[in-house]
């Protein structure tokens, strides 16, 4: 195990903290661009959009393509959205998350120049050299090695000029292209302008590098005592909101099973410790790398590296233990327990189906009853839950769909390192020890607790609510409250029957009243009748003959359809024959 690397104590010609960490924009505004500008790049964006058919619908992996021939702004907010399984189906952001958004590194000048306007000196007064070569480059910042004036080895990650005012102008312009093209046939699916609002608050989020700083310390901070956990050191006097410089971490990718077997590294032990300590982020932080793909983990020296904090996932203590009671319900195969926990982490957005939700959960839990339990799959059974949720029209946290990512990416990283690794099995047994920790058991016990209290509390009040009711009941005060619910067949069929019931009844009455009136001297008359009741009687047989069409119209459809069908399945027959 190594230890982390010290930097020395004096560090020349560091510029104040009140210059270093100012949160004005120095960067060259390169992304603001005239109105004819603008005007170009949306019909730059329209054009695409049509050159793809989009009128025509949209699946998957032509939104990917899109994006791509969009630039590597669009890159990167497919990424982003690739993690909003609570917007997109589940289809889309499996598909968005292969996109990729290394792209052409910009000139080292521009380098050199947002660090000196993030700084607001010279370059080399705080670094020894920088390599022009950039380790990476993305489309919103690109990763250079640099050395700074004490020695230190560290990497400078620099935001790309003009950049927050680029992606906040083409978010705008992607507003009035969905406006430009009301024909899109997506709508139905995707509400384009909310996934638009909603990428724009993640994009600044990872636009604004002291946020990264704050994550990083506070991941540190929280596994400061798991010895084979690290982040690299963080030089936070040197961080701005363009500009964040960390050590330099030269190790194996947790993927490179020929490096780590060749240097006496055991697979299967990186691989639990990996998903142990994910768990651990999960189950009792909350706070979490939602982005753990091998660029962004390593070993060195014995220990597991955690880098790249811009996209982290936070759930709350109720969060928590509301996933918790949902993996305890899916492993005793208990849907009621599932049913108690998807309800408490999502929201009804309209009016809520509980016997839909309930069959609908019913039917993901078959899928599971006879599987044994390492083997189940955690990641897919999230993105289960959450497809469930979206169809039965719930909102969720976001925190829940970043861990679906979280699991899906760890995922892939196992399949790699090694495949017979259950992350079920190691979520259970870590449950299994927190309920036996001190803390646990002490919170098990004063929740438990309460509810024999409130328990107790209405049993004893029971026989008072019991002669209340019957009291009422007695002087005839008593009301009961009904929520009825029915199949939508059902309601349609009671609709059909009132309203020709009430058809019925106003034609009978129209006839009726006609006849009354023609048996009186009323005038005007037509051919002795009295012409308001021969009026009665000519809108009592129109509509009667309208109401008999109708029926007649509909049978001779529905006869049609049955020998249609009748039809198809006769030569379905014929070919089994043959």
């Amino acid at each position: 195990m190594s230890d982390e690397k010290t930097a020395a104590s004096d560090e020349r010609k560091k510029p104040s903290e009140s210059t270093m960490n100012r949160p004005e924009r120095n960067a060259p505004e390169q992304g603001k661009s005239s109105p004819a500008g603008a005007r170009s790049r949306l019909s730059e964006i329209t054009s695409i959009l049509r050159a793809h058919g989009i009128m025509h619908g949209i699946t998957p992996v032509k939104l990917r393509e899109i994006l791509v021939d969009l630039g590597p702004t669009y890159i990167k907010l497919g990424q982003i959205m690739s993690t909003r399984s609570d917007i997109l189906p589940k289809e889309y952001c499996d598909e968005l998350m292969k996109l990729r958004s290394d792209v052409d590194p910009m000139p080292f000048s521009e380098v050199l120049q947002v660090i000196g306007n993030s700084y607001g000196t010279a370059w080399d007064e705080i670094f020894e050299w920088i390599d022009p070569k950039p380790l990476g480059s993305a489309s919103i910042a690109q990763v250079h090695r640099a050395r700074l004036r004490d020695g230190s080895e560290v990497v400078v990650k620099v935001q790309r000029p003009g950049i927050y005012e680029t992606m906040k102008q083409d978010i705008t312009l992607m507003h009035r292209a969905v406006r430009l093209i009301p024909s899109v046939r997506i709508r139905e699916t995707l509400n384009l302008d909310m996934i638009l609002d909603e990428l724009w608050v993640v994009a600044q989020e990872e636009m604004n590098f002291l946020q990264e700083a704050a994550n990083m310390e506070e991941f540190a901070e929280r596994n400061r005592d798991i010895k084979y956990f690290y982040v690299p050191r963080l030089y936070r006097r040197y961080t701005t909101e363009q500009v964040l410089v960390m050590e330099y971490i030269d190790g194996f990718a947790v993927d490179d099973r020929k490096q780590l077997l060749e240097h006496g590294y055991d697979l299967e032990e990186i691989g639990t410790k990996l998903v142990d300590n994910f768990m651990k982020q999960v189950m009792d932080d909350g706070f979490f790398h939602a982005d753990p793909h091998p660029g962004n983990v390593c070993i060195r020296g014995g220990k597991i590296v955690w880098m790249d904090m811009g996209m982290m996932g936070r759930l709350t203590d109720r969060d928590r233990e509301l996933i918790t009671q949902a993996v305890q319900g899916i492993a005793a195969n208990d849907t009621s327990r599932v049913q108690d926990a998807v309800m408490g982490l999502g929201e009804f957005r309209g009016e809520p189906n509980r016997s839909r939700l309930y069959q609908d959960l019913k039917d993901l839990m078959g899928t599971y009853f006879d599987a044994e339990l390492g083997n189940i799959d955690i990641a897919a059974i999230m993105q289960d839950l959450m497809e469930i949720m979206k169809k039965n029209g719930m909102t969720m946290p976001h925190g829940l769909t970043m861990l679906a990512r979280g699991l899906t990416q760890l995922e892939g990283v196992l399949l790699d390192l090694s495949p017979d690794i259950s992350i079920m099995d190691i979520a259970v047994n870590r449950m299994r020890q927190q309920l036996f920790t001190r803390e646990n058991l002490k919170q098990e016990l004063k929740t438990e607790g309460m509810k024999i209290y409130l328990s107790a509390k209405d049993l004893i009040e029971l026989p008072t609510l019991a002669g209340k009711i019957l009291r009422e009941y007695q002087k005839g005060q008593t009301r009961i409250n009904l929520d009825l619910h029915s199949s939508d067949s059902l309601t349609a069929l009671l609709h059909h029957l009132v309203r020709n019931l009430v058809i019925g009844l106003c034609l009978a009455g129209l006839f009726i009243s006609s006849s009354i009136i023609c048996t009186t001297d009323m005038m005007p008359q037509i051919l002795g009748i009295p012409a308001l009741g021969a009026l009665g009687y000519f809108v009592a047989v129109a509509v009667s003959l309208y109401v008999v069409f109708r029926y007649l119209l509909r049978e001779h459809r529905r006869k049609k359809r049955a020998r249609k069908y009748a039809e198809k399945f006769s030569r379905n027959r014929e070919r089994l024959d043959e």
